[in-house]
């Protein structure tokens, strides 16, 4: 299948599950899921019409007054980028795992959980990936809001051999 071809058939597989959809650039289909459900349905379908594979997974923090963490799946078909984009509350961010239909997800998902707290539901070793074991849990650095200082005060108290 031509890169044109592949870009027509991922636009009208991606329009089916997101509630918008955009050629952003060249080459590079957007959609935007409403569900975990739409989600999970269009990653299916790229999986059985075989239109490319999981590249990367991507958090982005909407910011504070978003109230929101932005999830993107990254799927290549040659030179077509595939995104689908998932929003979820800051206030209690959750997605669903991918690993068990994708198994080469789950280090995008565990490197998503602890640089920005997104709960993974689902997800078969939720163990931390990159952060060190002392790393303090409701700490994550890819956080708009994080402060390294508020980090280094905790640890300093931590280790405090003063008193």
């Amino acid at each position: 299948m031509n890169t044109e071809a592949t870009l027509h058939l991922a636009t009208k597989m991606v329009s089916e599950w997101a509630t918008e959809t955009q050629v952003s650039e060249p080459n590079r289909v957007d959609g935007l899921m409403a569900t975990s459900e739409d989600l999970l349905n269009a990653v299916m379908m790229l999986r059985v019409k075989r239109l490319g594979y999981l590249a990367a997974i991507t958090g982005i923090d909407l910011g504070l007054e978003a109230g929101e963490f932005e999830v993107l799946y990254h799927f290549c078909a040659g030179p077509v980028v595939i995104t689908l984009r998932i929003r979820t509350p800051r206030e209690t961010p959750s997605v669903p795992s991918l690993s068990h239909y994708i198994p080469s997800a789950e280090p995008f998902e565990r490197e998503l959980s602890e640089m920005f707290g997104v709960a993974v539901v689902g997800i078969p070793n939720p163990e931390r990936l990159y952060l060190p074991d002392d790393w303090p849990e409701g700490v994550y650095p890819l956080r708009k809001d994080f402060e390294r200082s508020a980090l280094n005060e905790e640890r300093d108290h931590e280790y405090d051999t003063t008193g």
